[in-house]
């Protein structure tokens, strides 16, 4: 006998993402750790060096951690993001990285035929999580003209005319790495009064000068979006948090499954956050790998895009055959095809000299008339 899910589960469609597909690598007779991977917006730095040495260190204090159930609130975390961001522990929920709780705030506020707002190309999630909940959406199309900055009069005349349920702002963006000035998100937040307005900030530490949006949680429908698991380069625990009046975090609490956060994720956050000067220098040496990669393929004629991320956008002709091309050289880029730039590939630098070898093959496959120019 046939078993249907729920009509709204039929018609969600699984969002790509950047990093290594290994059934693919195995295909083509490629080892994982032989791969450069340019694809993920990641720290590719490495963990902080005390993340390291606690999780190899088989004590009886990580013994007692992964033999018991993980604390369901992870109070000691958010106790200490409160203190480094200087607000209440009572703001903060912390997540299965951040991917989850846009799949918890649209389970929790967006129900079957409500409007969301998102501007594309942007994060596949909140797509996947409105159709998950049964909403519907309003597309913005973001300009190739315009080097896909969003157009926040557009945006808030947008608001207006729907008065969407929600609203999706990814800041930097991704994948464009475009990030918004702080008196346009305001000139959003104050259109957007009866909207929930989640602001994804992601990769918001890779930006030079960025602008604080948590004092402007109280008194607002905002839901800030942060990834521990992009400034730390810890993906393989996942962990990111949300930040907002204590009403959408009580919320959102209900609905967040127990033990969400696994026990080592906890305490690597916590120790995460005691490295100081960590951030700060990943910061400057992926801004010089970033500086380096853009001229060196701006020479090359490949021109990338504007970004204020730690990663911009490169227009290739045939996203797909670059990305197999260099692939084959090993070396992994993100073909953006899925986010509806088939013609464009998403790179995030590495450290200096693998950005180097990621130069020389391009410059080859440009020698060899592989990339129009």
């Amino acid at each position: 006998m046939s078993l249907l899910p729920r009509p709204e589960i039929q018609g969600v469609t699984v969002c790509p993402h950047g990093g290594i597909d290994y059934a693919e690598l195995e295909t083509l007779g490629i080892a994982p750790q032989e791969v450069l991977d340019f694809s993920a917006n990641l720290n590719p730095l490495g963990p902080p060096p005390g993340v390291m040495e606690a999780l190899s260190c088989v004590s009886y204090e990580l013994s007692e951690a992964i033999s018991h159930y993980p604390d369901s609130g992870a109070c000691q975390l958010r106790y200490a993001l409160a203190g480094k961001l200087g607000i209440k522990a009572e703001n903060i929920l912390v997540g299965n990285g951040s991917t989850e709780l846009i799949r918890l705030t649209a389970l929790a506020y967006f129900g079957k035929g409500e409007q969301v707002l998102i501007a594309k190309p942007t994060f596949g999630e909140y797509q996947v999580a409105c159709q998950i909940a049964g909403a519907s959406l309003i597309k913005q199309q973001l300009l190739e003209e315009n080097d896909f900055q969003l157009n926040v009069d557009e945006t808030v005349k947008l608001i207006k005319q729907h008065r969407p349920k929600g609203i999706f702002i990814s800041n930097p963006n991704n994948p464009t790495g475009r990030h918004l000035l702080q008196a346009d998100f305001e000139k959003i937040l104050d259109a957007s009064k009866d909207s929930l307005v989640v602001l994804d900030e992601a990769y918001i530490s890779f930006v030079d000068s960025h602008w604080s949006s948590l004092n402007m949680i109280e008194g607002n429908n905002l839901l800030v979006l942060r990834s521990m698991t992009k400034d730390y380069a810890i993906a393989g625990l996942r962990l990111g948090y949300g930040v907002a009046r204590e009403e959408i975090i009580v919320t959102l609490r209900r609905i967040c499954p127990p033990w969400n956060v696994n026990a080592l994720a906890q305490k690597a956050g916590i120790i995460a956050m005691n490295e100081e000067g960590y951030l700060k220098r990943c910061q400057i040496e992926l801004r010089e790998a970033k500086n380096y990669l853009v001229a060196e393929l701006s020479s090359l004629g490949l021109s990338p895009l504007p970004s204020e991320a730690n990663f911009f956008l490169v227009k290739v002709g045939d996203a797909s055959k670059f990305r197999h091309e260099l692939l084959k050289r090993k070396m992994l880029v993100r073909d953006c095809s899925s986010f509806g730039l088939p013609q464009y590939i998403r790179v995030a630098p590495r450290t200096l000299p693998e950005c180097q070898r990621l130069v020389d093959a391009v410059r080859e496959l440009v020698a060899r008339g592989l990339v129009p120019r």
